[in-house]
């Protein structure tokens, strides 16, 4: 497709400012909370990954869609962003395992994108502003009318979404004759942490995000893993109340990400939402029981409370965000439990923290 050709395009911001661009082919409008990824690579991991549901993604790398996609490189079922924004979007792609074009991938699930953007300005943008809600127009709907539209998205604060990403029946993963049972819950799983959990001899029954501590409980698990997701964790009232009988009965508990955040809320830590969030997967982390650096990937709009968890009796910081000095994770002194910020699977991302996975069989083998 030539450039001259295709159709012009905008992303509309909350606060009313305008970046212009062009539409990859697909017409049509998509809301959502606008974001951007400092990554390098892993683009389609980043597209089928749970967490990004609602979210329009800003691609901060120059050229997306230049090494195809591969049917084996998705973290879900289907693309969960809302919308892309990029730079120069590639038609042609040149990988010898690739299985298809990022082009006809979203064709096929209708995903709006909208390249040609000066997104060094729009990142720049979104850093002094924060993250808000925008629109991807790409079928020239008035500016009148997207401002309407655009005004009546609820914000990402107080939303609950791993709903709207969580499986609806229960599902198992791995060999069934894995020496560890793993009782799930899905507040929007990635699939690589199911791998990495099965490649570390667990059998995983992944259970919806509405299910119930009993639910849980009876498929007599030796641990019990809460997953990462989307949205507000402050909504999740049953996840909550899980965690909390989880730690009653001191079983072996591992958060990620929402997952850890879920952990702090049932310990009467409060969340807050971010001004940008973390979103790459070039963080920096400090382990402040080891002392050693590690690389990783996030992708969170909330954190929990720094100082809170400071003064909390039963809670101790394991691990710091050396960016910002946010809490990157945490144990408790007194129970089975501990949780991360970021992603020990690294899909995509550094494998620098992998060791939590064998940290969390270690635990039940305690």
């Amino acid at each position: 497709m030539k450039y001259t050709t295709r159709q012009k395009a905008i992303l509309l911001l909350s606060d009313g400012t305008i970046f212009h661009g062009k539409s990859i082919g697909i017409s049509g409008t998509t809301f959502g909370e606008v974001c951007f990824n400092t990554g390098m690579t892993g683009y389609q991991e980043i597209f089928t990954d749970p967490s990004y549901f609602g979210q329009l993604m800003v691609a901060t790398n120059a050229h997306i869609g230049n090494y195809g996609v591969n049917d084996s490189e998705v973290e879900s079922k289907s693309i969960k962003i809302a919308g892309l924004v990029c730079k120069n979007f590639s038609f042609n792609y040149s990988r010898e395992g690739a299985s298809g074009s990022l082009e006809d991938y979203f064709i096929k699930q209708n995903l709006i994108c909208i390249s040609d953007v000066d997104t060094r300005a729009l990142v720049s943008y979104i850093r002094d502003n924060g993250a808000m809600n925008a629109v991807i127009c790409t079928d020239e709907t008035p500016i009148e009318e997207l401002k309407i539209a655009l005004a009546k998205v609820p914000d990402m604060k107080g939303l609950e979404l791993a709903s709207k990403v969580s499986t609806k029946e229960p599902y198992f993963f791995g060999n069934e004759n894995a020496t560890y049972k793993i009782s799930a819950l899905d507040l929007g799983i990635k699939t690589n942490i199911l791998r990495n959990l099965a490649k570390r001899d667990c059998y995983i029954k992944v259970f919806p995000f509405d299910s119930s501590y009993q639910d849980l409980v009876a498929f007599n698990p030796d641990g019990y893993f809460l997953s990462n997701g989307p949205g507000d964790p402050e909504p999740l009232s049953g996840a909550i109340q899980v965690a909390k009988e989880i730690l009653e009965n001191d079983k072996p508990l591992f958060g990620i990400c929402l997952g850890h955040q879920v952990i702090g809320l049932a310990n009467g830590i409060s969340t807050y939402k971010m001004f940008n969030g973390h979103r790459g997967i070039n963080h920096p982390v400090k382990n402040i029981i080891t002392g050693k650096g590690e690389i990783t990937s996030q992708n969170h709009g909330f954190a929990v409370n720094k100082e809170e968890l400071d003064n909390h009796p039963d809670l101790e910081i394991t691990h710091l965000h050396l960016n910002d000095g946010t809490v990157a994770g945490m144990r408790m002194k007194n129970k089975n439990c501990f949780s991360v910020q970021y992603h020990p699977e690294a899909s995509p991302g550094p494998h620098d923290s992998s060791y939590l996975f064998d940290q969390f069989i270690q635990n039940i083998k305690g």
